[in-house]
């Protein structure tokens, strides 16, 4: 579960290291953000000469929490960290590379993209 001032690493090569959530996209406003979600976060750790620096705001999808994923067939799923992959307005995302592994829940939401770029789907 991913709240409001909740801090994410980064899971591309974006240059971004470390997101602090600020808002949760979505219907109703949401409290929690979950794998698959998009949110609005703000980079709190930068790698120097990138395109992306410090207290700039963008957009991420979530792709590993903390938080069990209990899948139909009965299979919970539980990461170490709370990972995230920047992406611009279309849902692309802004690196080349994902780093580590993700669900396959986010073929659902619609992150092809990210899915296919990832070196381990679960």
């Amino acid at each position: 579960m991913i709240q409001s001032q909740t801090l994410l690493n980064v899971a591309d090569n974006s240059g971004a290291r470390k997101l602090m959530c600020i808002r949760i996209i979505g219907a109703g406003n949401p409290r929690y953000a979950y794998i698959g979600d998009v949110i609005v976060a703000v980079i709190k750790d930068a790698v120097p000469n990138m395109s992306l620096e410090k207290s700039e705001v963008i957009r991420a999808v979530i792709v590993r929490t903390c938080k069990k994923l209990k899948r139909s067939n009965g299979i919970t799923i539980q990461y170490d960290d709370n990972a995230a992959v920047v992406i611009d307005k279309e849902g692309n995302p802004k690196g080349t590379r994902i780093f580590g592994a993700i669900t396959g829940e986010l073929r659902q939401s619609n992150f092809t993209k990210i899915v296919s770029l990832a070196p381990e789907v679960l």
